[in-house]
Parts: C-alpha cells; structure tokens; sequence
C-alpha cells in the first residue's frame, strides 16, 4: 500500500526556521498534487500549501513570503521550508498526496495522509 511519512517538526524560536519534508512509498505511477495542512490545539485543519504536477503552487494567505513548498519528482517527496516562524505557527503539519497506485494489479486514484509532525515555535 501507499505510505506517507513526515519528517523535520521540531521546537524553534519564533524567528527561526524549520523545513518539513514528506516521501510517500509504494506502488505509485504518478502524484496528481501534494501539499501540507495543520492542525492547531484547538482548532480545525486547514490547508497551509500544495503543489501541482505542474508546479503550480498554492498557499495560505498568512504563510505567503514566508513558506515554500516544493518536490522532488524522482524521489515522490514534497517540502515545505518555513521562515520567519511565528507562535501562530504551532501546530501538527499533515502531509497529504492525490495520486494513483496499483491497486492489486489495477490503477486506481486516491487520497492519503501522514500521520503528522508536530511544529513548535516558542521562546
């Protein structure tokens, strides 16, 4: 089956930086969009930024300038390279794909998640 598995959370000053990344494995012929979305104590999820096969980007309006998200074809993983970091940053960032798979000899089309990578942006 297909995995996602983040990497790269970790406690940071406000200020400072941190860059997330995601590899997804399995049996994959192609990755349609991936991107990050985060959850904060509280609060629902909500989608930071993706990447389109054909690199066009979104991103949330509080987090432009200061993210960027990009991906490495070859190796089926996204990043997202945080600046600037702000306490509203903290939150558990999710790793997402739309792609299709073989699924028991048949391609099929699908969404899958990581578990999650947990951000931290305290003094």
């Amino acid at each position: 089956q297909v995995q996602l598995v983040e990497s790269g959370g970790d406690l940071v000053q406000p200020g400072g930086s941190l860059r997330l990344s995601c590899a997804a494995s399995g049996s994959i012929f192609s990755i349609n969009t991936m991107g990050w979305y985060r959850q904060a104590p509280g609060k629902e999820r909500e989608l930071v930024a993706d990447i389109n096969s054909d690199t066009s980007t979104y991103y949330k309006d509080s987090v432009k300038d200061r993210f960027t998200i990009s991906r490495d074809n070859a190796k089926n993983t996204v990043y997202l390279q945080m600046n600037s970091l702000k306490p509203e940053d903290t939150a558990v960032y999710y790793c997402y794909a739309d792609l299709r798979y073989n699924h028991y000899g048949f391609p099929r089309s699908g969404d899958f998640w990581g578990k999650g990578t947990l951000v931290t942006v305290s003094s």
